[in-house]
């Protein structure tokens, strides 16, 4: 439904989604990776990995506002010509809290990226290249390509707000605006083709519903071009220990007009993975007899351990 990689775990990339969401954690580092494999089952596979690392600090001349540097990779490879799309983000954001307590917190950010889009003529074959009873390599294709690889520069905006009530609720939404620029990605040297301007939409809701479970919902709309794609997620998550986030998530999404998924998730700490797979219930399934892709992701937030020292104070009695 758009021209961009996709995930069905949406909250295992959220780099992709928003640069504001670039430090946008509870702690110092964190790093992420997921992967999907796509209709493996048709001629035409596509195989995505993204892999990001962040910090947030929190320099001596802000009071309470911290800022977030993070960097994101992805790679995409799709289809019988290996048509690949290779990206490097890197991101800034600026973060405040906006109630001291911190149970407000926003954020605002920017990525720029160096991204390259290809495939590989030797895969290809063409019309001109059947010589009336076969194939045969040896004829000329007919074809011309100024080249088979096109490099291009991205820009993206975005701005997030995070809110927690009681504890027990918490809010999260997230703006994009990406490929500011519309650049072109052409191979034969017009300016035609351009990469539509994306807008996506996250919004998250999570809910304490007894000591031992949680609701957790969130959905992502996206808008790219003449297309969109909307994709609501519910899942029930169950706490074998609250006190160390260990528990197990099992839900499902809906990506509309396209797959039903199914998801499995497991957080320890501040340790959080999950499995998807997606059903598939277009018209493709005449091709992909519902098999759809397979999906794993993890993440991980890293906390600096902060040493407490006893600080000493002269008496001024006995001075």
């Amino acid at each position: 439904m758009s021209q961009d990689i996709h995930f069905s775990q949406f909250n295992g990339s959220l780099l992709n989604i928003s640069p504001a969401f670039t430090g946008f954690f509870d702690g110092d580092f964190r790093v992420s990776a997921i992967y999907r494999s796509q209709w493996q089952s048709v001629p035409v596979p596509y195989s995505t990995i993204s892999v990001s690392g962040e910090a947030r600090l929190k320099p001596k001349v802000f009071v309470k506002d911290m800022i977030g540097l993070g960097v994101t990779f992805n790679n995409d490879i799709a289809g019988d010509a290996r048509y690949g799309t290779t990206q490097l983000y890197v991101s800034g954001s600026y973060i405040n809290p906006l109630k001291q307590d911190s149970s407000l917190l926003m954020s605002v950010g920017m990525n720029i990226g160096f991204c390259q889009v290809g495939f590989d003529y030797n895969k290809m074959t063409f019309d001109n290249q059947f010589d009336g009873l076969q194939y045969n390599s040896g004829i000329t294709t007919g074809e011309k390509f100024d080249w088979t690889k096109y490099n291009y520069a991205d820009i993206n905006l975005g701005g997030a707000i995070q809110y927690r009530f009681k504890r027990k609720h918490r809010f999260i939404y997230g703006l994009g605006a990406n490929h500011i620029t519309t650049p072109v990605i052409t191979y034969q040297g017009n300016n035609l083709s351009k990469l539509d301007f994306k807008f996506v939409n996250y919004v998250a809701y999570s809910v304490q519903m007894s000591n031992k479970t949680d609701l957790v919902t969130d959905a992502v709309i996206n808008f790219q071009g003449k297309y969109y794609e909307v994709v609501p997620h519910a899942s029930l998550k169950y706490y074998f220990n609250r006190d160390l986030n260990k528990a197990v998530l099992l839900g499902a999404s809906w990506r509309a007009r396209d797959a039903v998924v199914i998801r499995l998730g497991y957080h320890e700490k501040t340790l959080q993975s999950g499995i998807a797979y997606d059903i598939n219930t277009s018209k493709f399934t005449a091709a992909t007899n519902r098999r759809g892709a397979f999906e794993i992701y993890v993440n991980y937030v890293i906390r600096r351990q902060t040493n407490y020292s006893v600080k000493k104070r002269v008496c001024p009695v006995f001075m």
